[in-house]
């Protein structure tokens, strides 16, 4: 049996990174099955994460640290070779 998803910060960075993604035609839309670039969405959800990261720094665990900054480093990688 699968466990029930948890409501906390890494699942939110996550599903925050998995839009920009998305958007970046890394990974199909889940709804519609179809890859597709849309940089304008992509760039929206990376400056969301910054936001986010920004607005939480010193209040993180090192874990949680650690997660949104290798997550924004590697989609403004993506973003800038897209």
């Amino acid at each position: 049996m699968s466990q029930p998803m948890q409501a906390d910060f890494s699942s939110l960075v996550m599903s925050i990174g998995s839009a920009a993604m998305m958007g970046l035609g890394d990974i199909a839309n889940p709804q519609t099955g179809k890859t597709e670039k849309n940089k304008e969405m992509a760039k929206f959800n990376i400056d969301l994460l910054e936001v986010l990261r920004e607005k939480t720094k010193n209040n993180l665990s090192s874990e949680e640290q650690n997660l949104i900054d290798r997550l924004v480093s590697d989609l403004k990688m993506r973003y800038v070779n897209s």
